[in-house]
């Protein structure tokens, strides 16, 4: 085993020297060292940012700005009868989120989407009229947290 790990070599053409870059006239990458004739990109601190055009006004503020950013909307975990149907019993925000079902913090939505069969009882902080709706129709109640 030792002596044809020993005798291992690396294939014609496998590997390939680096071209050394800024080494002399004779290594034909000398001088300018690949960079080109003067200029930022030749220098060796020449990036240019993203987004420069070359000192015209950039794409980006050219643009006019547009929308609104309300600061005050509430964002809302939501839950959907469908994904309630495989619990039994008083459904709360706890039990959704343990579940994985719903994002710890949020205040949580309940909507409509999709039948619900069994008699529960869900708490959460807000519910679409449909998801009402159909909890009430199945025999359960819901109960909104403040």
């Amino acid at each position: 085993m030792a002596n044809m790990l020993s005798q291992l070599e690396v294939l014609r053409g496998a590997t390939k020297k680096n071209k050394r870059i800024g080494r002399g006239p004779g290594s034909g990458h000398g001088k300018t060292a690949t960079r080109g004739h003067k200029g930022k990109k030749a220098r060796s601190h020449g990036v240019v940012q993203r987004g420069f055009e070359g000192g015209q006004m950039p794409l980006h503020r050219r643009l006019p700005k547009f929308g609104f950013t309300n600061i005050f909307r509430t964002e809302y975990s939501t839950v959907n009868l469908d994904q309630l149907a495989r619990f039994d019993g008083t459904v709360t925000p706890e039990i959704l989120v343990k579940a994985g079902i719903a994002k710890t913090g949020l205040p949580i939505k309940v909507l409509g989407r999709g039948q619900l069969t069994k008699k529960l009882i869900v708490k959460a902080h807000k519910f679409s009229d449909r998801a009402g709706q159909g909890i009430k129709s199945a025999g359960g109640t819901i109960e909104e947290i403040k």
